[in-house]
């Protein structure tokens, strides 16, 4: 069950780095930001993983391995937004075409894991609708927060 966990979040966190690396393209704050509520954020899913893994097994090395392994995927889309972007690029920077394209792709893939991922999870753990609109305000906060504090 860890090592699904681990791959099912693994794909998961692909667009996440994909997402950090266009933001920090676009703002410098605005990357560190979400870098920041990213890291946050996956702290969590790194126990889901490890967890299981640790129980099925008993050995922490593994579970250790497992839960950092569905974390690497986030600087590999990363460097495959960067890639991309190199190729499709100039001698005077990145093509604005790409960078459009892959805004646009990022934004949709963000969108989708929020509104098809995140919110019927919450609702499929989580009958209480005060509670989910809670956590949703609490997130969007949290992000307006880490912008205030990195904008000082």
């Amino acid at each position: 069950m860890g090592g699904l966990t681990g791959l099912a979040i693994a794909i998961h966190n692909f667009p996440e780095g994909l997402a950090t690396f266009m933001a920090a393209l676009s703002s410098p704050t605005l990357g560190a930001s979400l870098a920041v509520a990213i890291a946050i954020h996956n702290i969590p899913e790194g126990v889901c993983v490890a967890l299981p893994v640790y129980y099925a097994t008993g050995q922490k090395w593994k579970a250790f391995m497992w839960g950092t392994l569905s974390g690497v995927s986030e600087p590999i889309g990363a460097l495959v937004g960067y890639a991309i972007l190199r190729a499709t690029g100039s001698a005077d920077g990145f093509s604005k075409i790409a960078y459009g394209t892959m805004f646009g792709m990022v934004g949709g893939m963000m969108v989708f894991i929020s509104l098809g991922e995140l919110l019927p999870t919450a609702h499929r753990y989580c009958q209480d609708e005060g509670k989910i609109k809670t956590g949703l305000v609490a997130g969007m906060f949290v992000m307006a927060l880490s912008l205030v504090l990195f904008d000082l």
